[in-house]
Protein backbone atom coordinates (compact mmCIF):
# COMPACT_ATOMS: atom_id res chain seq x y z
CA UNK A 1 0.00 0.00 0.00
CA UNK A 2 1.23 3.50 -0.84
CA UNK A 3 0.44 6.55 1.27
CA UNK A 4 1.48 10.05 0.19
CA UNK A 5 2.40 12.35 3.07
CA UNK A 6 2.60 16.06 2.30
CA UNK A 7 4.01 18.65 4.70
CA UNK A 8 2.30 22.00 4.22
CA UNK A 9 5.09 24.12 5.63
CA UNK A 10 7.91 25.95 3.87
CA UNK A 11 9.95 26.54 7.03
CA UNK A 12 13.33 24.79 7.12
CA UNK A 13 12.81 23.68 10.74
CA UNK A 14 9.14 22.83 10.25
CA UNK A 15 7.54 20.76 13.00
CA UNK A 16 5.15 19.32 10.40
CA UNK A 17 7.96 18.19 8.13
CA UNK A 18 9.64 16.66 11.19
CA UNK A 19 6.38 14.91 12.08
CA UNK A 20 6.13 13.59 8.51
CA UNK A 21 9.68 12.22 8.68
CA UNK A 22 8.89 10.55 12.01
CA UNK A 23 5.78 9.02 10.42
CA UNK A 24 7.83 7.58 7.56
CA UNK A 25 9.96 5.75 10.12
CA UNK A 26 6.86 4.39 11.84
CA UNK A 27 5.00 3.12 8.79
CA UNK A 28 3.77 -0.43 9.39
CA UNK A 29 5.21 -3.32 7.39
CA UNK A 30 3.86 -3.34 3.85
CA UNK A 31 3.16 0.41 3.87
CA UNK A 32 5.23 2.79 1.79
CA UNK A 33 4.83 6.31 3.17
CA UNK A 34 6.16 8.74 0.56
CA UNK A 35 7.22 12.09 2.06
CA UNK A 36 6.90 15.32 0.09
CA UNK A 37 6.71 19.02 0.85
CA UNK A 38 5.18 21.93 -1.03
CA UNK A 39 8.57 23.53 -1.77
CA UNK A 40 8.66 24.63 -5.40
CA UNK A 41 4.91 25.09 -5.85
CA UNK A 42 4.36 28.61 -7.25
CA UNK A 43 1.43 30.81 -6.29
CA UNK A 44 -1.59 29.78 -8.32
CA UNK A 45 -2.15 32.06 -11.30
CA UNK A 46 -4.62 31.11 -14.03
CA UNK A 47 -2.57 33.12 -16.53
CA UNK A 48 0.52 31.07 -15.64
CA UNK A 49 -1.49 27.87 -16.00
CA UNK A 50 -2.83 28.98 -19.41
CA UNK A 51 0.61 30.00 -20.67
CA UNK A 52 2.79 27.23 -19.23
CA UNK A 53 0.46 24.47 -18.03
CA UNK A 54 0.90 22.65 -14.74
CA UNK A 55 4.27 23.30 -13.05
CA UNK A 56 6.58 20.28 -12.72
CA UNK A 57 6.42 20.21 -8.88
CA UNK A 58 2.61 20.22 -9.02
CA UNK A 59 2.62 17.48 -11.66
CA UNK A 60 4.86 15.39 -9.38
CA UNK A 61 2.48 15.83 -6.43
CA UNK A 62 -0.55 15.04 -8.59
CA UNK A 63 1.05 11.90 -10.02
CA UNK A 64 1.99 10.71 -6.53
CA UNK A 65 -1.54 11.45 -5.26
CA UNK A 66 -3.13 9.54 -8.14
CA UNK A 67 -0.86 6.52 -7.53
CA UNK A 68 -1.36 6.61 -3.75
CA UNK A 69 -3.98 4.61 -1.93
CA UNK A 70 -4.33 7.42 0.62
CA UNK A 71 -2.97 10.85 1.49
CA UNK A 72 -1.89 12.34 4.81
CA UNK A 73 -1.83 16.14 5.08
CA UNK A 74 0.63 17.37 7.74
CA UNK A 75 -0.77 20.84 8.32
CA UNK A 76 0.48 23.83 10.26
CA UNK A 77 -2.05 26.27 11.68
CA UNK A 78 -1.76 29.94 10.80
CA UNK A 79 -4.09 32.49 12.41
CA UNK A 80 -6.53 29.79 13.53
CA UNK A 81 -6.91 28.28 10.06
CA UNK A 82 -5.16 26.39 7.31
CA UNK A 83 -1.97 27.82 5.79
CA UNK A 84 -2.45 29.70 2.54
CA UNK A 85 0.67 28.15 1.00
CA UNK A 86 -0.66 24.63 1.65
CA UNK A 87 -4.11 25.48 0.30
CA UNK A 88 -2.38 26.97 -2.74
CA UNK A 89 -0.62 23.64 -3.41
CA UNK A 90 -3.90 21.73 -3.15
CA UNK A 91 -5.56 24.32 -5.42
CA UNK A 92 -2.83 23.73 -8.02
CA UNK A 93 -3.32 19.96 -7.66
CA UNK A 94 -7.00 20.46 -8.53
CA UNK A 95 -6.10 21.99 -11.91
CA UNK A 96 -7.42 21.49 -14.45
CA UNK A 97 -10.74 20.96 -12.70
CA UNK A 98 -11.37 17.89 -14.86
CA UNK A 99 -8.56 16.17 -12.87
CA UNK A 100 -10.19 16.62 -9.44
CA UNK A 101 -11.96 13.26 -9.47
CA UNK A 102 -8.78 11.44 -10.51
CA UNK A 103 -6.57 13.14 -7.93
CA UNK A 104 -8.95 13.45 -4.96
CA UNK A 105 -12.27 11.74 -5.73
CA UNK A 106 -13.00 9.11 -3.09
CA UNK A 107 -9.36 9.21 -1.96
CA UNK A 108 -8.93 8.52 1.77
CA UNK A 109 -7.26 11.54 3.36
CA UNK A 110 -6.11 12.07 6.93
CA UNK A 111 -5.19 15.44 8.41
CA UNK A 112 -2.76 15.84 11.28
CA UNK A 113 -0.39 18.50 12.44
CA UNK A 114 2.02 20.03 14.89
CA UNK A 115 2.05 23.53 16.31
CA UNK A 116 4.09 25.44 18.88
CA UNK A 117 0.82 26.61 20.46
CA UNK A 118 -1.31 24.96 23.14
CA UNK A 119 -4.13 23.74 20.90
CA UNK A 120 -2.21 21.82 18.25
CA UNK A 121 -3.77 22.29 14.84
CA UNK A 122 -7.43 21.65 15.61
CA UNK A 123 -8.74 24.74 13.80
CA UNK A 124 -6.57 24.13 10.74
CA UNK A 125 -7.70 20.50 10.62
CA UNK A 126 -11.33 21.58 10.86
CA UNK A 127 -10.82 24.14 8.06
CA UNK A 128 -9.45 21.41 5.78
CA UNK A 129 -12.69 19.42 6.04
CA UNK A 130 -14.62 21.85 3.82
CA UNK A 131 -11.87 21.76 1.20
CA UNK A 132 -11.68 17.95 1.24
CA UNK A 133 -15.46 17.64 0.99
CA UNK A 134 -15.49 20.01 -2.00
CA UNK A 135 -12.80 17.93 -3.73
CA UNK A 136 -14.76 14.71 -3.17
CA UNK A 137 -12.10 13.16 -0.95
CA UNK A 138 -12.99 10.75 1.82
CA UNK A 139 -11.77 12.35 5.03
CA UNK A 140 -10.80 9.89 7.75
CA UNK A 141 -12.33 10.62 11.13
CA UNK A 142 -11.05 7.54 12.96
CA UNK A 143 -8.46 9.51 14.86
CA UNK A 144 -7.05 12.96 15.43
CA UNK A 145 -3.49 13.95 16.01
CA UNK A 146 -2.78 17.50 17.07
CA UNK A 147 0.70 17.89 18.46
CA UNK A 148 0.73 20.94 20.72
CA UNK A 149 3.82 22.64 22.14
CA UNK A 150 5.77 21.00 19.32
CA UNK A 151 8.98 22.74 20.32
CA UNK A 152 9.16 20.41 23.31
CA UNK A 153 8.52 17.12 21.46
CA UNK A 154 11.26 17.42 18.82
CA UNK A 155 14.98 17.82 19.48
CA UNK A 156 17.26 20.30 17.72
CA UNK A 157 17.78 17.85 14.83
CA UNK A 158 14.02 17.59 14.26
CA UNK A 159 13.70 14.09 15.70
CA UNK A 160 10.57 13.17 17.61
CA UNK A 161 11.65 12.52 21.21
CA UNK A 162 8.35 12.50 23.13
CA UNK A 163 7.22 8.92 23.81
CA UNK A 164 3.54 9.79 24.18
CA UNK A 165 3.51 11.63 20.84
CA UNK A 166 5.41 8.72 19.23
CA UNK A 167 2.77 6.31 20.50
CA UNK A 168 -0.10 8.55 19.35
CA UNK A 169 1.49 8.96 15.92
CA UNK A 170 1.94 5.20 15.53
CA UNK A 171 -1.70 4.60 16.51
CA UNK A 172 -2.85 7.29 14.09
CA UNK A 173 -0.85 5.84 11.19
CA UNK A 174 -2.04 2.30 11.89
CA UNK A 175 -5.66 3.46 12.09
CA UNK A 176 -5.47 5.40 8.83
CA UNK A 177 -3.71 2.55 7.02
CA UNK A 178 -6.40 0.12 8.22
CA UNK A 179 -9.06 2.52 6.92
CA UNK A 180 -7.30 2.75 3.54
CA UNK A 181 -6.89 -1.04 3.43
CA UNK A 182 -10.60 -1.52 4.12
CA UNK A 183 -11.41 0.80 1.19
CA UNK A 184 -9.09 -1.16 -1.12
CA UNK A 185 -10.56 -4.57 -0.25
CA UNK A 186 -14.15 -3.51 0.32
Amino acid sequence: MKILGISGSLRKGSFNTALLHAAVGMAPAGIELIARTIHGVPLYDADLEAADGIPEKVRELKDLAIAADGIMLFTPEYNNSLPGVFKNAIDWMSRPSTDIAQVFGGKPIAVLGASPGNFGTILSQNAWLTVLRTLGAEAWFGGRLMVSRAGSVFNEEGQLVDDKVKHNLAVFIEGFCAFVGDRKTG
